[in-house]
This record gives C-alpha cells, structure tokens and sequence, in this order.
C-alpha cells in the first residue's frame, strides 16, 4: 500500500474518531499507486451516521442517500495529498453489495480494492464478505444478460459498460473496458469461483485463449433481465444528479471540483458565472444541463 494512502487514512481516522470501522482505496490511483497529483477515492465506513456527524442533518442526508462525499488535503514532504471520499455505515456497505437494486456500490466493489484499515479482525472479515457479495452480485445480474457462449472478458467488460452506463459518469465508455486488463488474473479466478458454484450450471470449454463459459439462460429471463437494467440506466441518472446536488453543499468550492472532474475525464469545460456561484442549486442545474448538452455524460 502506498505510503501516501495510508497518511490520507490516519488523516481520517483523526478526523472521525472511534467512528471508522475501516477505510478502502479504490478507483482509478488504485492503478496508478505513484501518481501524487491525482484525488484518491477512498471509502470511508462508520458504525452509525449520527455517532460520525455533529451537524445531524448530514448525518440524516447521508443516511436517506449515501454516502456523502467529502474532499480532503493533507500537505506532504514537498506536495499536497489529495482525496474524495464517501461515507458508509457498515450496515449499507452490506445492503450495497448484496441487497440494493441498482449497481452502484456493488458495481465498484466487485473491482480490485484495497482495505487500508479495519477496527479489529472481526469487522475486517466483515467487510471482506461484502467485498465478496459484491462480486457475486455483479456476476449474478450480468450473466443473465450474456447470449451463448462468453469469455470472462466479455462477462465483465459488458458488466463494467453496464454499470457505468447507470450513471451519469464524465469517464469515457473505453475507461470501462479498460479495468479488466488491469486485474484479469483477479477477474479470471474470481469469475471461474462463481461460475462453476451449481447455482449457475455453467458449462466450461477450454480453447487456445482461454476458459468460455456457456450458461443456459431462458429467453424470458434474458428480456426480464434486459428490462431490469434499464430501470437501472433510469434510476442511476436520478440517483447520480440527487447525489451530484447533495455534493455541492458537502464539498468545499464544489462547483470547481465537479467542473475540474468532469474536464480531466471528458476534456469539456463549462464556464461558471459569478451569479450561478452565489446560488449552488440552481447553478447546479445550470451546469448539469450544460454539461449534459456537450456530452460529459454518458
């Protein structure tokens, strides 16, 4: 674990007291280890909202919507460390990866992450079976969409694609199918784990290039499944804009983190007037729409 990430960590551990239960890295500096310029995405998971806040209407908005997402900076050696992050009550991090609908946590905690801190052993185990539940939903949800034979490639970049495409995310489409070569021997032994469980009666082929699964799925199934992710493309914006306006009263300067965010991924800039900054929720829409009308989302 880069030496970094774990002062970013104790930063947070000193900011929130006894409430952490345990901290995760993950996201795009998760592959890029030595790159101090980026914002690491780290997680952030307590045992109770109101035991975390002061102020009890965050605590109420990150339990209606979490997480609430919070950017830090903690000057270092000749730099400044930087990084978002989101938090969870324990509680949500396991109905996020086995219960929730839509894919947003299970979507990001069925790729590579790292557990920079636990309280104990036993939250530790904890979480390593949400992380876990993650990927078994993932692979639950995204296999019935597959038609005849696929890769474990194929498996994940359509369930990667799938994902990203719930919500209104600035990265370009390849940024999705791109993970997986990052970490295919983690994705190959862990798709080969779930596959082969009697669950799924999963037929396994060995070719030149590897494993193929086949997977028998009705044709009702496949178009049930289609609908569902669906609802999921729908939910996930709503979810996404809720979430993007919520920022604006939790991030400091918020405005400029979206606006710089959204640049980095998609190369688009949108101008911000004084008047809009003087009025964080309409300027939101504003810049939602304007946003959205050059393409930023996809």
């Amino acid at each position: 674990m880069p030496v970094h990430i774990h002062i970013l960590a104790q930063k947070l551990r000193e900011r929130y007291g006894n409430s952490v239960l345990g901290i995760l890295f993950y996201g795009s500096c998760l592959r890029d280890p030595d790159n101090l310029e980026g914002i690491a995405d780290l997680y952030l998971i307590v045992d109770s909202y109101y035991h975390t806040y002061d102020n009890p209407c965050l605590a109420g908005f990150n339990k209606l919507l979490p997480p609430n997402v919070f950017y830090m900076e903690v000057p270092w050696r000749n730099t400044t460390l930087r990084c978002k992050y989101g938090i969870f009550s324990l509680d949500d991090i396991h109905a996020g990866t086995s219960a929730w609908f839509h894919s947003y946590l299970w979507g990001r905690l069925s790729q590579i992450v790292r557990l920079v801190y636990t309280k104990n052993n036993e939250i530790k185990d904890d979480i390593c079976k949400s992380l876990a539940s993650a990927v078994f939903t993932f692979i639950s949800c995204v296999v019935p969409v597959m038609r005849g034979r696929f890769t474990c490639r194929e498996l994940w970049q359509k369930g990667l694609s799938f994902s990203y495409n719930a919500e209104l995310r600035p990265e370009r489409q390849d940024r999705a199918v791109g993970l997986f070569d990052y970490g295919s021997d983690y994705y190959e032994k862990i798709t080969h784990i779930i596959l082969t469980m009697p669950l799924f009666s999963t037929k396994v082929m060995t070719r030149s290039h590897g494993l193929v699964y086949e997977v028998r799925i009705p044709i009702l199934k496949y178009f049930y499944s289609r609908f569902l992710w669906n609802i999921r493309f729908f939910q996930g914006k709503v979810l996404s804009l809720l979430r993007l306006l919520k920022g604006f009263f939790t991030f400091e300067n918020g405005i400029e983190y979206i606006i710089w965010k959204i640049e980095r991924h998609s190369g688009i800039r949108v101008t911000v007037s004084p008047r809009l900054r003087r009025i964080p929720v309409v300027g939101a829409i504003a810049i939602f729409w304007r946003l959205y009308r050059s393409g930023a989302f996809n």
